[in-house]
């Protein structure tokens, strides 16, 4: 994220933050040359630790430090030790004391291999609970802090901490606030010291209120500025496009005003004619003489304008959020790279600029989230993980490849890729955001790039395999990966359509199906229980995989081959390798009656064509799984969409049989 010729620039702004978050001790007055050069910024939570509440430290590093975090109680003992996180910058340390003793804790960091030798930190554990701090009047929350390199680092680290998990677990929430209200995994649980964490559970993100939400929490817990914009989906040819920025300092500020020519319509109405007042209750309502219309008075002149009501402020920073979603939407990420309006900026593809809390716009209206890189190893290729929130709010880890992260450049889908939150700075009392030439020049930031801009799908995907593994791969380990990928995505794609068939089993009638493109982008429980959109994702993730030993044999400088042998017999190796792959992975799903049914990989990649129309939560679960007709697994199938819906999804079909994402 931030180029190294821009190093020495800021290193006064991330040691002043490292000193800032700490309660230090006077014998602390400044941090040591070694630290700004390793450019380390920590956070203690909560905000004044105490003996009544677990004592957590996160530590972040722009550079590579082999070192170890220890965490030094008042009698000398080590209470916690930590090793670093691989796959920075920035480079990650945790550790975390459940009940610390009151008086001088000590948090060392032992970088024996890097210059610095140890950095030490004071941390003063308090007897008692300070009293909570308040927020500044008119704003959402006080703003004390300011978006920076150092507070940019603890962003990603925060982010990466919080969905950290081995890269073969499978992690899936139900909801965010399962991740949130975990203490072992947010740093920031309970920061304030105000119980401030149940606001969560009041609300469900979809994919881009996730990415805004997640930026919104950690500047809630940290005192920095925040800021979204209002802006359009995209139609009709042309691109999402955003205009007005509401901000924290603004809260009753929080949604565009209705347009002036509604008020003005509403006083330039003649007036109404008058009833006579209705009778008070129902009975003499029932049983009353039919009401007579008086005539209207008449007018000589045109009623003045009335100015719409002035707007409310949201209650807490739950209401907040909940204003915030109801604006922002995928069309917000999207949004052109080259203008300064948008909430987001696009940034080269790098290692350095690839971290945690990196969004990514679908061009196809989807957002995800970076939270980790893997580096690639002598035995494995290199990953990016990501979280995205779905419509029904389950939350899901999964890894960067093509059948995930769709790529297009076109003009009329705005600007899809990697993108970064645009700073908000506070300038004369007010907040503003910098503009893409201002970050390009700014020492903490300098990243700000058009160059996804200017790719094709295959250079995106070629470029993003060099950053991913910058040496060349084992063609069948990295076949293995790919498979792994589609697994994963499958596996996601069975807990969406077990959530249909409970929402079936409520009661709850039948899922109204949109007309069109809508299909893709709706509310309500077609929303919440169709999967057009994923499963469209899963049948290009299955051409992926199928096509993964001819895409080798084409690209064979890119991958290690096997000595002596050339494209043609590593292609058929592949081909018998994957056929045996496919059919040795499993799965299982929960039938109509209860009962579970188990499929491989294989059969998802041989039903296909019944997956282009398995996406409807009216039809039973075998149906969406391409159960053959009179089969036995299909034996369980009890329901099927109506006719209508059948007819419009027959309609639509070419769509995922080519596919072809629809333009609204």
């Amino acid at each position: 994220m931030f180029p190294a010729r821009r190093f020495a620039a800021s290193l006064p702004v991330a040691s002043a933050f490292f000193a800032f978050l700490f309660p230090l001790s006077n014998a602390q007055a400044q941090d040591s040359p070694c630290e700004e050069s390793a450019e380390v910024a920590v956070i203690t939570s909560p905000e004044s630790p105490w003996t009544g509440a677990p004592l957590r430290i996160l530590i972040a590093a722009e550079k590579p430090l082999d070192g170890e975090l220890s965490l030094i109680a008042p009698d000398g003992r080590v209470a916690a030790r930590s090793r670093g996180q691989r796959g920075g910058p920035p480079y990650v340390w945790f550790a975390e004391v459940a009940s610390p003793a009151a008086g001088a804790w000590r948090a060392t960091l032992d970088t024996s291999s890097f210059t610095c030798g140890t950095i030490t930190k004071d941390i003063a554990v308090s007897a008692r609970k300070s009293s909570a701090s308040q927020a500044a009047e008119g704003s959402v929350w006080r703003v004390h802090n300011t978006w920076n390199r150092a507070t940019e680092n603890l962003y990603s680290a925060w982010v990466a901490k919080l969905f950290d998990a081995p890269l073969e677990a499978e992690q899936s929430w139900k909801t965010w606030h399962e991740v949130l209200r975990n203490p072992s995994r947010n740093v920031l649980f309970n920061h304030l010291g105000t119980g401030e964490d149940s606001f969560t559970q009041s609300l469900k993100p979809d994919c881009a209120d996730f990415v805004y939400f997640l930026r919104a929490y950690f500047a809630y817990k940290m005192g920095l500025p925040f800021a979204y914009s209002n802006c359009s989906r995209g139609a009709a040819g042309a691109p999402p496009r955003c205009n007005e920025r509401f901000d924290i300092l603004h809260p009753q500020l929080t949604r565009p005003a209705p347009p002036p020519e509604q008020a003005v319509a509403s006083a330039a109405a003649p007036p109404a004619p008058t009833r006579i007042a209705a009778p008070p209750n129902f009975l003499q309502q029932l049983f009353a003489q039919p009401q007579q219309v008086q005539p209207a008075a008449p007018t000589t002149a045109p009623v003045a304008p009335t100015k719409p009501p002035a707007p409310k402020r949201p209650a807490g920073v739950a209401g907040y959020l909940r204003a915030v979603g109801d604006v922002v939407h995928s069309g917000s990420v999207r949004a052109s790279a080259n203008s300064d309006k948008s909430d987001f900026y696009t940034i080269p593809l790098t290692q350095e600029t690839l971290r945690p809390g990196t969004a990514y716009a679908d061009p196809y209206g989807h957002v995800m989230m970076l939270v980790q890189r893997v580096p690639q190893t002598a035995d494995a290729a290199g990953v990016f993980l990501a979280v995205d929130a779905e419509p029904d709010g389950t939350v899901t880890r999964k890894r960067f490849w093509r059948g995930n992260f769709l790529f297009v450049n076109e003009a009329s889908l705005g600007s899809p890729g990697f993108k970064r939150f645009r700073p908000i700075v506070r300038e004369n009392g007010a907040l503003r955001a910098l503009g893409n030439a201002e970050i390009a020049k700014n020492p903490d930031y300098g990243d700000f790039s058009l160059e996804q801009s200017q790719l094709g799908a295959e250079e995106f995907y070629d470029r993003m395999d060099e950053v991913m593994s910058p040496e060349p791969l084992d063609p069948t380990r990295a076949m293995m990966a790919a498979i792994t990928a589609l697994e994963e995505q499958v596996k996601t794609r069975a807990t969406a359509v077990e959530n249909g068939r409970k929402f079936q089993n409520g009661g709850r009638g039948e899922a109204s199906m949109p007309d069109g493109p809508a299909i893709f982008a709706t509310s309500g429980a077609w929303e919440d229980f169709s999967t057009p959109a994923r499963d469209l994702r899963l049948l290009i993730a299955i051409d992926v995989v199928r096509g993964f030993p001819d895409r080798v044999a084409r690209r064979s400088d890119r991958y290690a081959m096997p000595f002596g042998r050339g494209p043609a017999g590593v292609q058929a190796q592949l081909q018998s390798a994957l056929a045996s792959e496919l059919a040795a992975r499993t799965f299982s799903y929960t039938r109509s009656d209860g009962s579970a049914w188990t499929l491989t990989l294989k059969d998802v990649m041989d039903r296909a064509a019944d997956l282009e129309m398995g996406y409807n939560p009216n039809d039973c679960v075998e149906l969406r799984w391409g159960a053959p007709d009179e089969s036995a697994e299909a034996a369980t199938c009890s329901r099927r969409a109506p006719a209508a819906q059948r007819a419009k999804m027959t309609d639509y079909r070419n769509w995922f049989r080519e596919r072809h994402w629809p333009h609204a």
